[in-house]
């Protein structure tokens, strides 16, 4: 989060921000005003305040020593490099530059007195340092008075230049008072923090005797000072957003208990304590007269389809259409059958919307919308495309909502403001979200959990298999097929081409195909037109079928309770909670599982975490908290990072306490010091603390 404070309004000019390509430099760091030079804080830090006698030098520690350069040379063997001999009186110290300038090798002649700083290891002439940071002084020049901040910086903009751009910023932000507490003494006093112009300062210019593994660690006050000011930030700007949206108008759609009824009790199974938790909390949300704003989220099989079912009923017995979105076509198709075989013996129409539909099927559907002959829409992205119009819109369900984007939910969201009322909102995630990033970006919704799978679930084995083994793998397939039992193939993912993906797809097939000529193959894939994909996936549900190569378009909402075994090729491709979905399409019904991820060597470091996690965990909070530890929020959040206020300091495994603090800190201000509240957004947000509307 960078700031835009109205605190700093002092000129880009006076700023150092003159000149087009000095301002190109600085906002490839995000730095666009004074404040955010403030903010800008060091990533480390090199201690030039000591310097240590040649002789003493600690191993495997970056040190400064002083010396003259007693002897220079160009060396040619075994490559072209400069080699110095630099002596203190207490020893001789080689100092060798593999890459060098002419004006280096004057500079640094017999007699020179110069300052280096690096770390010492042993070499070929004796103990040496590698490209150490080197200058030229003269006897006595001072030592540096503070430790010497290094930072984050680009292409063109030396850190000599950096360090003086925030000095100035510094001087002229404390002259303006910019610096000045915003904070109340009650709230600085109970969380024991250190006063904000004094962790600043301390951070840019920290004292010889600051603690190096404090700073280093980021644990030292100063640092958890700053953390907390933006954690409050985002913790104070997603309320402000969350009261925002409950200060406006939704239709109240009471419990009728007439078709929700009529549904559990045709349903061959019953809802799970967790289920009917969730579903008391949602229809609770529905029956106020503010948009219901809330999450729902629960593993792979936890069975959130009939709890969004009984809520979409909800607002149909109350004379509102619902509409249910979801990101692919495999999934919004799988959607519409189990809704259609629920809901349609109680007399309910639905509509399907699809990119990929027939004109004349489109208009019909896009007809039942808008009078209202169709109370429930069920579709991809094309539920918020213009020409889609709903009678009246009284809950929106999106499914898998990180991977759509702030504007698309948005827009889904506004097909029922025509009337003036806003629809209920209820977003769906098989994704599980760590406990502190739902604290953080996901605290301006109300959160549901399923945290108990159905009964009758079987734990599914996951089996971690080197790509040399394949033959093994290939019989365990044909064993379980021949035993009448059903199996996916599932081929790499290829992040950079979708064509790519599908040759590989085909080959695989092709392959399998012959490898199991004994065997009904078949094969599904992005780019497999809907009508083949929604026969192919029949086939397969009825057994039809007996192995489905299949692209990643399976990761989600794939019900055949028959197919109890899954080969993931190249899982080392795989990001956890993919992984964790594809997991989930076996397992099912009661017949015993096995995943089986094949893999090739070499494992990156990175892959093979990701491996030893699936492989040790079945809990999906457990792999996404894990996840989340791997990838950071960023990548973790998808789509919705788009318009929420990242974070740049906090870290929110290591600073969960700043965080729970924070988020009473939040609510005291938002309460009781509003101005207080105000001033810290416009400090860290700017015109930015406008941004979350969905």
């Amino acid at each position: 989060m960078k700031g835009n404070s109205a605190d700093s309004s002092i000129s880009p000019v006076a700023a150092g921000f003159s000149g087009k390509a000095m301002q190109e430099k600085l906002a490839r760091l995000g730095i666009a005003n004074e404040f955010d030079l403030v903010l800008h804080l060091p990533l480390r830090y090199e201690d030039e305040t000591h310097l240590y006698p040649i002789a003493d030098v600690p191993a495997d520690r970056t040190v400064q020593v002083e010396g003259v350069i007693i002897h220079s040379a160009v060396m040619y063997r075994p490559r072209r490099q400069l080699v110095c001999q630099v002596e203190d009186g207490s020893g001789v110290l080689f100092m060798r530059f593999l890459n060098f300038y002419g004006s280096q090798v004057k500079a640094y002649s017999v007699g020179t007195r110069v300052r280096l700083l690096g770390e010492v290891r042993p070499g070929f002439f004796g103990a040496e340092m590698v490209h150490p940071k080197c200058r030229v002084v003269s006897a006595g020049t001072p030592l540096a008075d503070a430790l010497t901040p290094v930072y984050p910086a680009t292409a063109g903009l030396s850190q000599e230049a950096i360090r003086k751009l925030i000095r100035q910023a510094l001087a002229r932000s404390d002259h303006a008072g910019s610096l000045a507490e915003v904070l109340p003494v009650e709230i600085i006093k109970h969380h024991q923090l250190h006063g904000f112009r004094d962790s600043v300062m301390f951070l840019h210019q920290p004292p010889p005797d600051a603690s190096a593994i404090l700073l280093q660690e980021r644990t030292h006050p100063a640092w958890r000072r700053i953390k907390f000011d933006e954690l409050l930030a985002q913790q104070l700007s997603m309320r402000l957003h969350y009261r925002q949206r409950r200060s406006r108008s939704a239709p109240a759609l009471t419990e009728k208990n007439k078709l929700t009824n009529a549904l559990l009790q045709s349903l061959s199974f019953k809802l799970t304590g967790a289920q009917k938790k969730v579903l008391a909390e949602i229809s609770r949300d529905l029956a106020a007269v503010h948009p219901m704003q809330r999450l729902l989220q629960g593993d792979v099989g936890s069975g959130k389809t009939v709890v969004a079912a009984l809520a979409a009923l909800q607002a149909i017995e109350n004379g509102y259409q619902a509409a249910i979105m979801a990101p692919t076509e495999i999934l919004a198709e799988q959607h519409y059958q189990k809704l259609s075989g629920w809901l349609a013996p109680l007399g309910i129409t639905i509509a399907w919307l699809s990119g990929s539909q027939k004109k004349k099927q489109r208009q019909a559907a896009l007809a039942d919308i808008a009078t209202g002959g169709a109370m429930l829409a069920i579709g991809t992205h094309a539920l918020f495309q213009e020409q889609v119009e709903f009678s009246q819109l009284g809950l929106a369900i999106i499914d898998e909502q990180h991977r759509f984007g702030v504007h698309q939910r948005l827009a889904l969201r506004m097909k029922g403001a025509k009337t003036g009322a806003v629809p209920h909102q209820l977003m769906m995630s098989a994704t599980p979200i760590p406990r502190t990033l739902a604290m953080s970006y996901y605290a301006d919704l109300d959160v549901s959990v399923i945290d108990e799978l159905p009964p009758g679930r079987t734990q599914v084995v996951t089996k971690l298999v080197a790509d040399i083994r394949r033959d093994e793998v290939i019989a365990r397939v044909r064993e379980s097929c021949q035993a009448g039992k059903q199996a996916y193939w599932v081929c790499p993912l290829i992040e950079e081409s979708e064509v790519l993906q599908l040759k590989t797809a085909l080959e695989t097939y092709a392959t399998l195909t012959l490898t199991f000529p004994d065997l009904k193959i078949g094969l599904v894939h992005g780019r497999l037109p809907p009508q083949e994909k929604t026969a192919v996936m029949a086939a397969f549900k009825q057994g039809a079928i007996q192995l489905l190569v299949a692209t990643t378009v399976i990761e989600v909402g794939v019900d055949v309770p028959n197919a109890s075994l899954m080969v993931i090729e190249h899982a080392e491709r795989m990001g956890l909670s993919q992984m964790h979905q594809l997991r989930g399409r076996v397992g099912r019904g009661a017949e015993a599982s096995v995943c089986i991820l094949l893999y090739q060597k070499p494992l990156s470091a990175i892959a093979r975490e990701r491996l030893k996690i699936i492989f040790e965990h079945t809990d999906g909070f457990e792999i996404a908290r894990q996840d989340l530890h791997l990838r950071g929020p960023g990548e973790f959040l998808g789509a919705r990072q788009s318009g929420v206020p990242m974070l740049r300091f906090a870290d929110l495994e290591q600073d969960a306490d700043l965080l729970a603090a924070a988020r009473i800190a939040a609510e005291e201000m938002l309460r009781d010091h509003p101005a207080s509240a105000q001033r810290h957004l416009q400090r860290w947000l700017g015109e930015k603390s406008e941004y979350l509307r969905v």
